[in-house]
C-alpha cells in the first residue's frame, strides 16, 4: 500500500514532468513511458527515503535519464536494422538546453497537444485524461463506457499519431484556438467529474483531480477571456465543487444533496461561480456549460431542498437536451421532471433512457429508477433497483450507499 500523500503529489506533478520532457525532447510516447518509470521510482523510494526538496526537479532528472536511455536504445536498434537493410536514418541527438517556462504553462500546452485536430475527438479526450488528468486507462474506459482493452488501443494509437506527426509542443495560434476549444472543455469536464465521483477506489472524492480541472480551466480562461463557454465551465466546476465538503460524512460515506448540511457548502465559491455564470449568460447564445452552470447555481442558492426551483431546473434541462442529447443529460432531466410533475412522469423518461441502451451497465440508471420508485411508494421494486445499482457501481462508497438505501426500505 503506497503513501497517499506521496501518491497525491505524484499525480499533481505527473503532467508537469511529462510536459517538460516533451517540450525539450519531443517523442511524446517515449516521454510518457520515461515519466511513468520516474513516478514508479518515486512511489517506491520517497516513502522510505523522504520526499526530495525539489520533487518536480527530481522527477524530471530521473525521467530525462530514462528517456535518453530509451531513445539511444531505439537509435541503436534502428542502426542495426540499417546495416541489414542498407538504409540511412538521421541520428538522434540531445537538444540544446533552453529557457524554461512556468509549470502550469507546460501543462496547458500538453493539454492542447493532446487535443490536436489531427486526432479523433474520442482519442483527444482519452489521451488527455491519461496524460494530463492522471487517470488510469481503466478509469478513462469507464468515463467513455467502453471496455478497457478498447481504450488501451485508442490511447496507444493516439500516442503513435502524435509521434509520427511531429506535432509542435506549443500553444496553438490564436486563429486555431476556437476549433480546439470544444474537446479541451470536454476533457476538463470529464477530469473534474472523475474527481467529484470517482469511478473506482474506496473513496468517493478525488480532490486533486477536481482542483487540477479547476486550475486548468482558470488558465484557459486567462488565455481566452472572451470565450463564454470557458467562463461557463469554470462557473460550473466552482459551483459543483462548492458542495464537496458536505458530500460525504465523517466516515467518508456518500450524503445525497437533499440530506447535505448546506452550511458546509463553500459560500465563496458559490458567489464566485454565480457571478461567472451571470457574466457568461449576459453575452447571449448560451452553450451547454453555461446552462449546466445555471442549473448548479439554482441548486446552490436554494436554502434547502424544499426551496429548490425544480420547475426552472426542469426547463433548463429541456434547453440543455436540445444542445446535448446524451443519455446522462436525459437521466438528469428525468429527475427534475419527477420533482416537478411527480415520479411517474420521471419514470416514463427514465424508461426512454433505458431503451437507448448506452447506459445499460451504468449504475446511475438503476439508481435513479430506484429513487423515483421509492418516491412513488413502490418499495419492493425500489429495493431491487438499489441492489442492481450497487452491483453495477465500481466505487466502494457508492456501493455502500446504494446497499444502505436498499437495506432501509421495507415492504410495510
Amino acid at each position: 500500500m503506497g503513501d497517499p500523500a506521496v501518491e497525491d503529489l505524484l499525480r499533481r506533478l505527473a503532467p508537469q514532468v511529462l510536459g517538460a520532457l516533451v517540450r525539450r525532447y519531443g517523442h511524446f510516447d517515449t516521454a510518457e513511458d520515461a515519466t511513468q518509470e520516474a513516478l514508479i521510482a518515486a512511489a517506491t523510494g520517497w516513502p522510505r527515503d523522504g520526499v526530495p526538496a525539489n520533487p518536480r526537479g527530481w522527477l524530471i532528472t530521473v525521467a530525462s535519464r530514462r528517456l535518453t536511455d530509451l531513445l539511444r536504445a531505439e537509435q541503436a536498434r534502428r542502426q542495426r536494422e540499417d546495416v541489414v537493410g542498407r538504409r540511412v536514418v538521421a541520428e538522434w541527438r540531445l537538444p540544446p538546453s533552453g529557457g524554461r517556462i512556468a509549470d502550469s504553462d507546460d501543462t496547458l500546452i500538453l493539454l492542447f497537444l493532446c487535443c490536436h485536430p489531427s486526432l479523433s475527438p474520442a482519442t483527444q479526450i482519452a489521451l488527455t485524461l491519461r496524460a494530463v488528468g492522471g487517470l488510469s486507462t481503466a478509469e478513462v474506459a469507464r468515463a467513455f463506457l467502453v471496455p478497457e482493452q478498447t481504450m488501451t488501443r485508442r490511447i496507444s494509437r493516439g500516442k503513435q499519431r502524435i509521434r509520427d506527426s511531429g506535432l509542435r509542443f506549443a500553444m496553438p495560434d490564436p486563429a486555431e484556438l476556437p476549433t480546439r476549444l470544444t474537446v479541451v472543455l470536454r476533457v476538463l469536464y470529464l477530469v473534474f467529474n472523475e474527481g467529484y465521483a470517482s469511478t473506482s477506489g474506496p473513496g468517493l472524492l478525488r480532490a486533486d483531480l477536481c482542483a487540477e480541472a479547476i486550475r486548468l480551466t482558470w488558465l484557459l480562461r486567462r488565455t481566452m477571456p472572451d470565450a463564454a463557454e470557458v467562463t461557463g465551465l469554470l462557473a460550473l466546476l466552482l459551483l459543483t465543487d462548492a458542495r464537496a465538503p458536505a458530500r460525504t460524512d465523517a466516515h467518508g460515506e456518500l450524503v445525497p444533496m437533499a440530506e447535505q448540511d448546506r452550511s458546509r457548502w463553500r459560500a465563496d465559491q458559490i458567489a464566485e461561480g454565480t457571478a461567472l455564470v451571470v457574466e457568461a449568460l449576459r453575452r447571449g447564445r448560451p452553450g451547454p456549460y453555461q446552462v449546466q452552470a445555471a442549473i448548479a447555481a439554482l441548486h446552490d442558492e436554494a436554502p434547502g431542498p424544499d426551496q429548490t426551483d425544480w420547475p426552472q431546473i426542469a426547463m433548463l434541462y429541456e434547453v440543455l437536451t436540445a444542445m446535448d442529447a446524451s443519455p446522462l443529460v436525459a437521466l438528469n432531466r428525468a429527475v427534475a421532471v419527477a420533482m416537478t410533475d411527480g415520479p411517474d412522469a420521471g419514470l416514463a423518461l427514465v424508461e426512454k433512457v433505458a431503451a437507448d441502451g448506452r447506459l445499460a451497465r451504468d449504475a446511475r440508471l438503476p439508481a435513479v429508477r430506484a429513487h423515483l420508485l421509492e418516491r412513488r411508494g413502490d418499495l419492493a421494486a425500489a429495493r431491487a433497483e438499489y441492489r442492481t445499482a450497487a452491483a453495477q457501481a465500481t466505487n466502494l462508497a457508492q456501493q455502500r450507499y446504494l446497499n444502505a438505501r436498499a437495506d432501509r426500505l421495507t415492504d410495510g
